[in-house]
């Protein structure tokens, strides 16, 4: 291998080297094609295969091929006019709800560390708990730090300092969002109860690891592997957790879980989009919202409480007409349209606040709020201000926004 081959394959991530390579196998040793492949051959493809796959899986093919003929210096197929038709065509006629992973609640969570913290106990005193102890650790801070399983798997000792009683700080050389490769530090707080840093050091220490992986195999006579956890045995362990611990439906969990797990419950506690987004490392507001699940999901709560304050007396709710003015500007020239973004916010942001907009340019807009006291329409505009910025600011922009009240003169910016 070349140097230049060495860093190029450096600057790929393992998995999605190995869904590219898969993609390119089942392209040509199971479905018979040919590489490099022509755009027909690559619609044919799809085609015969838009009923067994989902939309994601299909699209992860596409950008395997595409990744392929890039590197080859051939022409990319996958681009083709004719393509994106077909991969469109698949989307409405074969739709599917997105599987996602159950979130675990923090009840549950309790009831898992409770039930190893038992393990914990009945251990022999001369036999080290190593197992329980690194479940323990695991679930902790996977919940605590909303962390993937690969990221809990890339968790290294020297790269981990503790806080006794206030915290631990924990640097990843690299994550999914982290497109510049400089790596990024997260912190997790030392608990009065389910505390990631006390199971950390207890794991650690147990396990005298100073060094290395953090998450690591343990055989049967309770040696530790050199290496990390796949993420597919991280999965494992948090299913097995959920079984022992006496959940029901353990196979609908993952390690997504704990992502979803504490984004619902962050959520739950009333933080902002904004905070939940910079605490877990979310750089877009759309990756954020999949995975939080409202307290009250069939609004069931939300209802009743209506029918019972309609009967018992009028409601409280008020809707207060408000005036947006919008200013966007390109961070470089690589930006390709303000227009997209600015109707982006328009449907995202401004579509549930009866719209209006009052010019041509799309720089300044009626929106109509219903809040039950000032402190919410705060809460409300507050959250709106920062899906727009996250909005413009993942799309190169640079945004100016203010909200004014005109009856009053109030502005929020």
């Amino acid at each position: 291998m070349s140097s230049i081959d060495h860093y190029i394959r450096a600057g790929t991530r393992a998995n999605t080297r190995k869904a590219y390579q898969g993609a390119v196998r089942h392209f040509e040793d199971e479905w018979g094609g040919f590489l490099p492949a022509t755009a027909d051959s690559v619609a044919r493809y799809l085609v015969d295969h838009a009923r067994a796959h989902s939309l994601n899986t299909l699209r992860q093919r596409l950008a395997g091929l595409a990744a392929w003929h890039l590197e080859q210096g051939f022409p990319d197929p996958t681009k083709a006019p004719h393509v994106k038709k077909v991969l469109k065509g698949i989307a409405e006629l074969h739709p599917a709800p997105e599987k996602r992973a159950r979130p675990l609640q923090l009840v549950q969570l309790t009831a898992i560390v409770s039930h190893l913290d038992q393990q914990i106990a009945r251990q022999d005193t001369h036999r080290l708990p190593l197992q329980p102890l690194r479940n323990k650790a695991l679930m902790l801070i996977g919940f605590w730090r909303a962390f993937r399983s690969d990221e809990l798997g890339r968790l290294h000792a020297e790269h981990i300092q503790v806080e006794p009683g206030s915290g631990m700080e924990i640097y990843l050389p690299r994550t999914k969002s982290d497109r510049s490769g400089q790596g990024r530090y997260f912190k997790a707080p030392a608990l009065r109860q389910l505390c990631p840093v006390e199971a950390y050091l207890e794991w650690t220490n147990a396990a005298q690891i100073k060094q290395g992986p953090v998450f690591r195999a343990i055989n049967r006579w309770g040696q530790l592997a050199n290496e990390a956890l796949h993420p597919n045995s991280i999965i494992t362990i948090v299913r097995s957790c959920c079984q022992a611990a006496g959940i029901e439906g353990s196979d609908a969990f993952s390690s997504h879980s704990l992502r979803r797990g504490f984004a619902s419950w962050a959520n739950g506690q009333r933080w902002d989009t904004k905070s939940l987004m910079e605490y877990v490392g979310w750089r877009d507001v759309h990756s954020a919202m999949r995975y939080i699940d409202a307290p009250d999901p069939f609004a069931q709560h939300r209802i009743e409480q209506s029918l019972e304050g309609h009967q018992a007396a009028p409601s409280l709710a008020q809707s207060t007409l408000l005036e947006v003015t919008l200013r966007l500007e390109r961070y470089n020239s690589q930006v390709r349209s303000i227009k997209k973004v600015r109707e982006l916010i328009e449907r995202v942001c401004f579509a549930n606040w009866a719209m209006a907009r009052l010019n041509e340019q799309g720089t300044q807009y009626h929106i109509t709020i219903t809040h039950d006291s000032p402190e919410h329409l705060d809460e409300v505009l507050d959250e709106l201000l920062a899906q727009m910025h996250a909005l413009a600011n993942d799309h190169q922009c640079m945004l100016e926004a203010t909200i004014m009240n005109p009856a009053t003169g109030t502005t929020w910016d």
